[in-house]
């Protein structure tokens, strides 16, 4: 019988391979006849397996390596596990089969992405937003650069990873933070892995759809080249070093061509009526003007969502209405993406009573582009054409529109630099054959900042369009303009020069754990430990907030206008711009007579290269070209910290009950975390004048305000594996998970609001409230987790898996009036504020999740993986949703009927699914992967209280690889096979917000190992 030898440097164990039962059988042979045609080139390979004799037992030896290899360990790390675990692990570096940590995550049962620059970036589990979930690397926490808790895994190679796992139930020695799940990356330790290798490789990087741009910042072919070592070093002292040292260089291209409307985060995108008995404000007003504005009234109107105290409803109610955005634009991309990477691992055994632990990574990732759009407006209402030519669907989402109004050449520089740094030290200390304590500190930190050049060109007079929405995206028809005339965008010229979103994120920690090992019959050892660690989160202010601007405009005549347009006039950069998502041309160009002229018709447009535009504009003001800067003592600052201290106390139990052996833990962490925020406002002076009436002086000089929170949680968990035969597993768990707030969600803006009109004569009279965002006090979303699995392992090769799960979230969001302390003349006051709040509120979520791997004789395997989620959990939008508000008596007030239904958990996908089918035989290796995620709501980071909506989308992978021999592999990777777009919905679904198309992407590379 053959003997399948596991690789791995964490198993020692060899299972036989079991035959196939006779329902197997058929299987089997059902499967290969479908498959076999699809496969016809299997017909051609060789089955080389390298064997050799075992003298003693006359047992033939396998080797196993590739796809096969990956799943036979994946199946091992979920069989062996005593929480929910799915990962994947790597024999040698370099080794995981995918192009980056997120799509390497992609591949686990139940993990999704969010996609940005056509990659994966943040991941879901179970269908629960990255902000339920928390990500550590070599069991430390990892900072990230956005704001939130979630990691951009783009930002680590995953070349240079050993290992990463998805634990989808906790025990009480894990860190707290995820509801959903926790991420582990995990880089290799070189004397555990007990060999010598140096390896390198390099892959080149093709982008069909970078072969149309002509770009000015990248190449038509990137590439990745990576080198790393393994080494171990014995001394006659019988101490023992190991060395990891790997580098990774990454400089490709990241094509991306976008449809975008105006987003829902400002005041930019509104439901303007569309009531044709309405002339006074809407798509039906008398005269021309912006939709929400009234003709005689006020601005900025729309749909008034807020209640009416006399009929108990929305001022609005019942009245029709229309999504429009102040704009809607095409926007070509050229793109690059560099990005080096390091990780260093040092492994120091003085003796056997020692393992000392160094490891660290640093990745400095630089991406730009440099943009160009077409953008019309889209608000401004043509009396008498406008309402009555409007076409809708059922949720208000714009099907065709007509009207005059401008159209923009606009370009923009953008640039953003990410630098991240982790290291650790863990020394672990074997005092007895029983007792081992171990102690890790861990320093992570993050940085992040982006630049921006925007331009803008308009036209003088507002030419006649319409357009209609085709299959994914608008297509417009305009009358007598000529949109690759440059001398069309010749009024309003404009730059702006932009620093924003630097921000530094660090986490620094320490932690002491003990095990000590059991001699009893049941119990096998018990553990604990304490943790103390600090996250400080800092986001410079600005002019403009959260950054600074400098606004330059061009105020001279035309002709200095066009000047600058033509001297710096480019080619329009793309050939076949959007057309794996257009209809047909995106814009066509007639005459008053309709008919269609050449020139304007098409997919391009007139565009200039920004940085010559925006030197220009400055230069005709006399001024230089530089960006703002941004500075810690500044109104837009936040500068949050939070401290948590935890223990944790865990028995390990390994006992044999009514026949069965069964193993697990249980235990409970104590969590403590502690806030403290800064801000900073303009100073003050409260004057009494001769009357002794007070009044409020805002001073030139700015002062720090502090505020606070804090929250203790008990944290109890148990799992349990029941081995009921040699090949059935039967798994359950239950934990207490919570997920803290976002860092930039914890800051601390105050100002005074003051009421001078009653002549006050005592601070209460003077101050009647705060204004204000942050709440440094806001408590984390807590839930209790119960999941129940059955697991079947008929061989290595095999694994039939379904598990059930639950979870019971207490806590939602909601507004809520507290009353703050303030110090104001040596004197406490306590003022309102309304703020974010985590509310009492329950809600569920149900899930199952399913896992199947099976691998025929021929070769050919397949690996699946579902999890499908409901959940009545709701997430209001915060202009267009129901609002509430608590006031300071406890009692709830709506304040908003909403016309839009409420969002689900952030990132919650109802089905999520990967299945890849792979042929392996001898030395040739290839695989084509599957991913779907359904639809899903996923908030702005900027303004994470308005609702955007992913579509459902499904993306193909594809890889092969040809060994040539012991040291020499050739690797093909593919992802976004067939050029899947991701579309976004704003509000509503229905609502088309933005297209983004990336095309597929290729690498092609050799690796070489010693």
């Amino acid at each position: 019988m053959p003997l399948i030898l596991d690789n791995d440097a964490d198993s020692s164990k060899q299972h036989v391979q079991f035959r196939l039962s006779p329902v197997a059988r058929l299987v089997k042979i059902a499967v290969i006849v479908s498959l076999t045609s699809s496969f016809a080139f299997s017909a051609h390979a060789q089955e080389a397996n390298t064997e050799s004799e075992l003298e003693a037992d006359d047992i033939e030896l396998i080797e196993v390596v590739g796809t096969r290899k990956t799943i036979q360990d994946q199946i091992s790390i979920k069989r062996e596990a005593t929480s929910v675990v799915d990962g994947l692990s790597a024999t040698d570096i370099g080794d995981l089969p995918a192009l980056s940590i997120g799509e390497a995550l992609e591949s686990i049962t139940g993990a999704a992405s969010h996609r940005e620059n056509g990659g994966a970036t943040e991941i879901t589990i179970r269908g629960l937003g990255p902000f339920l979930s928390a990500t550590h690397i070599n069991g430390r926490e990892a900072s990230n650069g956005s704001g939130d808790r979630s990691v951009n895994f783009s930002q680590f190679p995953s070349e240079l990873m050993q290992k990463v796992a998805i634990y989808k139930t906790q025990d009480a020695s894990l860190i707290e933070g995820g509801v959903a799940g926790v991420i582990t990356l995990e880089t290799l330790k070189p004397l555990d892995y007990g060999k010598q290798q140096i390896q390198g490789e390099l892959k080149l990087n093709y982008n069909p759809d970078e072969a149309n741009i002509d770009n000015s910042l990248h190449g038509k072919v990137g590439g990745r080249a990576t080198f790393s070592i393994v080494d171990q070093f014995e001394f006659a002292s019988g101490q023992s070093l190991g060395v990891s040292f790997g580098v990774q260089r990454q400089d490709i291209s990241q094509p991306e061509a976008e449809y975008r409307g105006s987003s829902p985060t400002g005041s930019s995108l509104w439901a303007c009526l569309n009531d044709p008995t309405n002339s006074n404000e809407g798509f039906f007003r008398s005269s021309a003007g912006d939709c929400e504005d009234q003709v005689t009234g006020s601005s900025n109107q729309g749909y008034q969502t807020a209640i009416d105290p006399a009929t108990g409803e929305a001022q609005s109610a019942g009245t029709p209405y229309a999504w429009t955005g102040s704009s809607r634009s095409y926007r070509q991309n050229e793109t690059s993406d560099e990005r080096d990477a390091m990780f260093l691992a040092l492994q120091y055994r003085p003796s056997d009573a020692w393992d000392i632990n160094f490891d660290a990574q640093i990745s400095d990732r630089t991406q730009a582009e440099a943009r160009h759009d077409l953008l019309f407006l889209q608000k401004r209402v043509t009396p008498g054409v406008t309402g009555q030519n409007l076409i809708t669907n059922d949720v208000g989402g714009i099907l065709h529109w007509e009207g005059e109004e401008r159209f923009e050449s606009v370009g923009e520089q953008f640039t953003r630099e990410e630098n991240y740094v982790g290291y650790g030290l863990n020394i672990e200390h074997f005092f007895s054959d029983r007792l081992t304590i171990t102690a890790d500190f861990g320093y992570s930190q993050t940085k992040r900042e982006e630049l921006q050049i925007s331009n803008r060109g308009r036209t003088p007079g507002r030419p006649f369009l319409t357009w209609d929405m085709g299959e994914h995206i608008p297509h417009i028809t305009v009358t007598d303009f000529d949109v690759t005339d440059i001398s069309n965008f010749t009024d309003s010229l404009r730059t702006l020069l932009d620093r924003e979103n630097v921000r530094e994120n660090e986490i620094i920690s320490a932690r002491l754990d003990f095990n000590y090992a059991l001699d009893g019959s049941v119990f096998s050892s018990v553990q604990g430990g304490l943790r103390a660690s600090e996250l400080s989160f800092v986001q410079f202010g600005g002019n403009q907030g959260s950054g600074s601007r400098t606004e330059v405009l061009l105020d001279e005549s035309a002709k200095s206008a066009l000047d600058v347009l033509q001297q710096c006039q480019i080619n329009f950069p793309e050939s076949n711009f959007l057309s794996s998502v257009s209809d047909g041309n995106i814009i066509t160009h007639v005459d008053s007579n309709g008919n269609v002229v050449a020139s304007g018709t098409g997919s391009s447009w007139a565009t200039y290269d920004n940085i010559c535009f925006s030197k220009a504009l400055v230069a005709s003001v006399g001024g230089d070209f530089a960006y703002p800067q941004v500075e810690y003592q500044n109104t837009g600052t936040q500068d949050v910290t939070e401290k948590t201290l935890s223990a944790y106390i865990m028995a390990n139990y390994d006992t044999e009950m009514l026949g069965k052996f069964v193993r697990g833990n249980f235990g409970v962490r104590l969590v403590d975390t502690d806030v403290t925020s800064i801000g900073f406002r303009n100073s003050f002076d409260v004057v009494v004048n001769e009357l002794g009436v007070l009044s409020l002086v805002t001073g030139d000089s700015l002062e720090s305000i502090t505020g606070g929170g804090g929250y203790t949680e008990i944290l109890p968990s148990f799992n349990l594996v029941v081995d009921y035969s040699d090949d059935i597993l039967l798994r359950a768990g239950i934990y207490r998970g919570m997920s803290r707030a976002n860092p930039s969600d914890m800051s601390y803006s105050r100002t005074f609001q003051t009421d001078e009109d009653v002549s006050p004569t005592t601070l209460a009279d003077l101050f009647v409230g705060v204004n204000g965002s942050g709440n440094p006090n806001i408590k984390p979303l807590m839930s209790w987790n119960y999941d129940v699995a059955l697991e079947w392992y008929p061989n290595e090769d095999s694994i039939f898996a379904v598990s059930f799960y639950y979870k019971q979230f207490q806590g939602g969001f909601q507004q809520q009036t507290e009353l703050e302390d303030f110090i104001v003349d040596g004197q406490t006051v306590k003022l309102p504020i309304t703020n974010s709040v985590t509310t009492e509120n329950e809600s569920e979520l149900y899930g199952l999740e399913a896992s199947v791997a099976y691998r025929w004789d021929n070769g050919i395997g397949i690996k699946l993986g579902y999890n499908y989620a409901d959940t009545d959990f709701e997430f209001e939008d915060s202009l267009y949703g129901d609002t509430f508000v608590t006031d300071l008596d406890g009692t709830t007030r709506q304040l908003t009927e909403g016309i839009v239904p409420p969002g689900s958990v952030p990132g919650f996908s109802e089905h999520v699914f990967s299945g890849q089918i792979y042929y392996q035989i001898g030395d040739f290796d290839t695989a084509l992967i599957y991913k779907y995620r359904s639809e899903y709501f996923q908030p702005y980071t900027n303004n994470g209280t308005r609702l955007r909506y992913v579509d459902e989308v499904g993306v193909w992978e594809a890889r092969a690889s040809y060994k040539i021999n012991n040291n020499i592999r050739l690797k093909v990777e593919a992802i976004n096979l067939f050029s899947a777009p991701k579309s976004q919905d704003f509000f509503v679904q229905g609502n088309l917000g933005e297209v983004n198309d990336y095309g597929p992407r290729i690498f092609a590379g050799i690796s070489l190992k010693y």
